[in-house]
């Protein structure tokens, strides 16, 4: 009776490691075409997949604050709409830099607490131009940090003593078209040229 159980059982265990087997060797496959296929859909995106997934944290808000416009959104990943920034009304600083250079470091932390802070009365945007060069064609930028300075009638930034604030008048066929800044700012001469530029 014993060796009859003992038997019995064996035979149920080699059935289950035969069927454990068989799943494996179906399973296994399954998932690496599985991942493959992945691989292939990711590269296989229009765009690079880093900027995808930039531009979804980038819309991604805080749920501890309010809606955030995604036109005020510090990091640009798309052609500025310039346009569309000046119908806001509000003064708007663009830093055309990059992650990667020192002047650029030293002033990240400025905007990102000036756009956070200012949301609604003023629009602070950066454009990482190493990232994407692209995004700063039609700008007068050459070296980097450059700020670009609009009122907020949309109109450029024109204070009484430009050269003493290390501030540049581009024109365009006589006409003052941009006013910019190369070099960092701080935090305090950001915040006095907003106000001179009409933020309330």
């Amino acid at each position: 009776m014993k060796k009859t159980y003992a038997k019995s059982n064996s035979k149920l265990n080699k059935k289950k490691d035969k069927k454990n087997t068989l799943m494996l060797q179906i399973m296994i496959p399954a998932f690496i075409v599985i991942i493959i296929a992945g691989i292939w859909f990711l590269k296989n995106q229009d765009g690079d997949i880093d900027q995808i997934v930039s531009d979804m944290s980038q819309e991604l808000i805080d749920t501890s604050q309010e809606y955030v416009n995604p036109d005020f959104i510090l990091n640009v990943t798309k052609k500025i709409d310039l346009g569309k920034l000046k119908s806001y009304g509000l003064p708007i600083i663009i830093d055309f830099g990059a992650n990667d250079c020192i002047p650029c470091k030293r002033m990240a932390p400025v905007l990102k607490k000036l756009n956070k802070e200012l949301q609604g009365r003023a629009i602070i945007l950066f454009v990482d131009v190493w990232k994407d060069s692209s995004l700063a064609q039609g700008f007068p930028v050459s070296s980097i940090p450059t700020q670009i300075f609009i009122n907020a009638d949309g109109e450029p930034y024109a204070p009484e003593n430009p050269k003493t604030m290390g501030l540049k008048y581009i024109t365009s066929g006589g006409e003052h078209t941009f006013t910019t800044h190369v070099g960092g700012l701080t935090e305090e001469q950001m915040t006095a040229m907003l106000y001179d530029m009409g933020m309330k």
